[in-house]
């Protein structure tokens, strides 16, 4: 709302400048004439100084319902009625001998509502420009050497023999299979087919607590963990599919349609992971201080039905999606990050995200990899330094993939943040590159 009216009171100020330019360079003087002709005659003129702050307030006020309304091709109507009642207020002042030239204030409705047309426009290329993927240089297709998740003990040993693995083929993402279509419904029972997001929460150290607290002293935490989770994703819409502990199970585009539902997931699944930490920053307890939250965020269709069981009603939620996400939010304790996303969820949450490429994982089926991606921020809060590292970041993956080790390891320093920023996913690919880089360096070439 904030951002809606600033845009629209800069906007207001523009138009009105340029209609006060328009009204002394005389560019308005005939059109007025004209208007003026078709009024009764008058004996007092309105000043020109009020004139042109209605002119403002009428291209501010539009401006600002465009960029505030969710259905921005009505407002053109709003506009033409606008334009008759400015109008129709002329006439009437001329009745009592008052001249009021509604010209200046139509044109400045009409170019505040272009303007504000042209203003979603330019935010929504510039959010896409900066959400697009880099581009490298031309080379050899890729193939992924994707990073098998192995107990800590084995890491160092793996490194080293990285480069006699053989290149495994691309991985094959299948399409969800479409014998339903979305929103299709069978019978009387209720049951229909919905394109959804599934997000799978869940607190990020359970296991370590479970082995370091006392009994009571963990499932106080995960009530809290439950509770919070509960709260902040049904305050964005989304309907609960479970909660235990095993994680909480929400589903974002149900049972209400909802085109942003892969965008909404994501945003809430980021914020989630923040949130937690920040409302237990005051708490006596260490391990409660210390709790964090992971989240798998999967898109994809599902199967949603009313439910029966020992007489209570309940919902049925069958789908793939859901197993992803849990698989997802697993994963983040291997790759060090918060929220991991699929293919799907990437693809259509893409213009609102600055995320980055982390690996493969094996789907419900083994013959099916994912890629998943990890959200980096929101497009509109990234600076330019996060769109450098992400790009850095991207393109290391992409050369380590074709197993160009040295440039890879040259791209991933490259996305290194500040002193003392943690990043584990890059830490992780350094791990494994250091050894192979090293041993690039040293080998003479002659060998």
């Amino acid at each position: 709302m904030k951002r809606n009216v600033i845009a629209g009171l800069i906007i207001g100020l523009i138009v009105g400048g340029l209609i006060v330019g328009l009204e002394m360079s005389g560019w308005l003087l005939r059109p007025e004439h004209a208007v003026s002709g078709l009024l009764p005659e008058t004996t007092t003129r309105l000043m020109a100084a009020v004139q042109y702050a209605i002119a403002f307030v009428a291209a501010a006020g539009v401006a600002f319902l465009t960029l505030a309304a969710s259905r921005r091709g009505r407002m053109g109507f709003i506009v033409a009625i606008l334009l008759v009642e400015l109008a129709g207020v002329a006439w009437v002042c001329s009745l009592y001998k008052l001249e009021f030239q509604p010209l200046p204030a139509m044109t400045a409705a009409v170019l505040g509502y272009l303007a504000s047309l042209l203003f979603i426009w330019f935010g929504a290329y510039l959010e896409e420009r900066r959400s697009r993927p880099p581009k490298i240089a031309a080379g050899p297709t890729p193939r992924p050497a994707p990073i098998s998740v192995v107990p800590e003990a084995a890491k160092p040993a793996l490194a080293p023999a990285m480069a006699a693995q053989p290149v495994a083929p691309p991985p094959v993402v299948e399409k969800p299979r479409a014998r339903a279509r979305r929103g299709d419904t069978y019978g009387d029972s209720g049951a229909r087919v919905c394109e959804v997001t599934a997000v799978v929460c869940d607190l990020a150290n359970k296991h370590d607590l479970a082995e370091e607290c006392e009994p009571a002293v963990f499932a106080e935490i995960t009530e809290r963990f439950i509770a919070h989770a509960i709260q902040s994703l049904r305050a964005e819409g989304a309907y609960i599919e479970s909660a235990g502990g095993e994680g909480v199970v929400a589903i974002f585009g149900f049972p209400e349609n909802d085109k942003q539902h892969a965008e909404k997931a994501t945003r809430k699944a980021m914020a989630l992971t923040q949130s937690f930490a920040e409302v237990n920053k005051a708490s006596k307890s260490d391990a409660l201080r210390n709790a964090g939250v992971h989240a798998g965020v999967s898109s994809g269709a599902m199967i949603m039905a009313p439910l029966k069981n020992n007489g209570q009603r309940n919902m049925l939620a069958a789908g793939e999606p859901v197993e992803l996400a849990r698989r997802f939010c697993i994963a983040n304790r291997f790759y060090g990050s918060r929220v991991l996303l699929g293919p799907r969820t990437f693809e259509l949450a893409s213009k609102i995200l600055v995320a980055r490429p982390i690996d493969f994982l094996s789907g419900v089926d083994v013959r099916e990899r994912h890629e998943i991606y990890e959200p980096v921020a929101l497009a509109l809060n990234a600076s330019r330094e996060v769109i450098t590292r992400r790009d850095a970041f991207w393109n290391g993956v992409v050369l380590y993939r074709e197993k160009r080790w040295a440039e890879a390891y040259s791209q991933f320093q490259n996305a290194r943040g500040p002193e003392g920023e943690e990043d584990r996913p890059l830490q992780l690919y350094l791990r494994r590159l250091e050894p192979l880089a090293l041993q690039l360096t040293s080998t003479p070439l002659d060998q």
